[in-house]
């Protein structure tokens, strides 16, 4: 979906004053949900998650994760539901024989990595990710959903957008009341620089919680590169900015909702546009993932990680996770 503009407008905004009785409801209801017990898995739970709907950088953030409980001895495996795919799972990954339509593109690019397991039933993926190998389950998303108990859960915040209006869906871009959320992380991730997201940093430092701050890194040479860039994710802004920061001459953005399924028409009008403007076709990874093959191999891919500012910092937390046998 594509975010309302009025997520950003403030809590006073006409339309978030007029949803507030929905908003009230859904999210007594989501946080009842929320408070609920887990099952516990057969080993650690790190849950990535956010408390926004929307993007905020938790795939790289896991991917980075999953590299640091690797330099610690570790044997990560991902848990993912895997939005926009059509199989409920437990299923493992592969990304040579499945498709993004199947999985959802984010498994995809998870399953280049570590051994990745798309349920809906958490319960029985983490099963799966143990008789995959791992070790220590790392769940993209999922911090509402309360069937896996969870032994480290980490918020993921892009800077930029912080908590939008700070009202509960559909008056703003929360999952659950914010107050309510504070009690089940341990920690939060704030990828970039901004003001929305410096306000939520304080906030978890005012209740005792680390802040690990980092920035996403573009990869490749992009010096002078004439591109029409587009991109289908939470926020395409930040994928297009990150092109200009690398040096690219970005002479046309195109923003799509995110895990946009790309048709025809799509794919032909970008192929139109970029002609026009003498430019190459970029996009990021994850959408790059949902193109059919014979359009893919035409569009250059932006890959980014995340670094973290202090990785000892969260290198520290991830060891402090139980071990069990």
């Amino acid at each position: 979906m594509r975010p309302p503009a009025f997520w950003n407008a403030g809590p006073g905004h006409p339309a978030a004053r007029a949803l507030a009785p929905l908003a009230a409801l859904y999210g007594w209801r989501s946080a009842v949900r929320m408070d609920q017990p887990g099952t516990p898995a057969p080993c650690p739970v790190l849950c990535v998650g956010n408390f926004t709907l929307g993007g905020a950088g938790k795939t790289p953030t896991a991917l980075a994760l999953a590299t640091l409980l690797c330099d610690l001895g570790a044997a990560p495996g991902f848990l993912t539901r895997g939005y926009g795919g059509r199989l409920p799972g437990p299923i493992r990954v592969d990304p040579d024989r499945h498709a993004a339509a199947e999985t959802g593109d984010e498994p995809l690019l998870l399953a280049r990595h570590a051994p990745t397991i798309v349920a809906r039933d958490r319960v029985a993926g983490a099963r799966l990710c143990v008789a995959a190998g791992a070790d220590i389950i790392v769940m993209d998303d999922g911090l509402q959903n309360p069937a896996l108990a969870k032994d480290l859960a980490l918020a993921v915040v892009d800077a930029g957008a912080g908590i939008g209006n700070g009202r509960v869906f559909p008056a703003g871009p929360l999952r659950v009341p914010i107050a309510r959320q504070w009690r089940h992380v341990h920690g939060v991730v704030l990828v970039g620089h901004g003001a929305p997201g410096e306000a939520v940093a304080g906030e978890a430092v005012r209740r005792g919680l680390p802040v690990h701050r980092a920035r996403l890194v573009s990869g490749g040479d992009w010096t002078g590169r004439r591109v029409l860039a587009f991109a289908g994710i939470g926020r395409p802004g930040k994928m297009f900015a990150t092109l200009r920061e690398a040096g690219a001459e970005v002479v046309g953005t195109r923003a799509f909702p995110d895990h946009h399924p790309y048709a025809g028409a799509d794919l032909a009008a970008l192929a139109a546009e970029a002609a026009r403007l003498g430019a190459d076709l970029v996009t990021t990874e994850k959408d790059h993932v949902r193109l059919p093959p014979d359009f893919a191999r035409r569009v250059a891919v932006l890959p980014v990680t995340l670094a973290f500012d202090d990785a000892a910092a969260i290198q520290a937390q991830l060891a402090r996770l139980p071990h069990r046998a």
